[in-house]
């Protein structure tokens, strides 16, 4: 067991900042999103509808696997009356 922490702290260790930027945003992005949902007492599925999406691209949005456009986030922003993202 010993043995599995080390080779898993060293695998850690060795993904590039770049990418553990990249893995912190996109699981911030959609942690935002599913609060403000919570906020307004959305379902997945009324998300969807009231964005004219399917709910497998919301299910996408919040897994934080999900690769937004900035026409995305706009939109959720304009949608929630709350930034999705703040810049600077």
């Amino acid at each position: 067991m010993k043995d599995a922490k080390n080779r898993y702290k060293e695998i850690v260790a060795s993904v590039p900042a770049e990418i553990k930027a990249e893995v912190d945003l996109s699981f911030a992005i959609s942690d935002r999103i599913d609060f403000l949902m919570h906020e307004k007492g959305l379902s997945k599925k009324q998300l969807a509808d009231a964005l004219g999406r399917r709910p497998s691209e919301v299910t996408k949005w919040l897994s934080g696997q999900h690769n937004f456009t900035i026409a995305t986030l706009a939109m959720l922003s304009t949608f929630f009356q709350h930034p999705i993202i703040r810049v600077g």
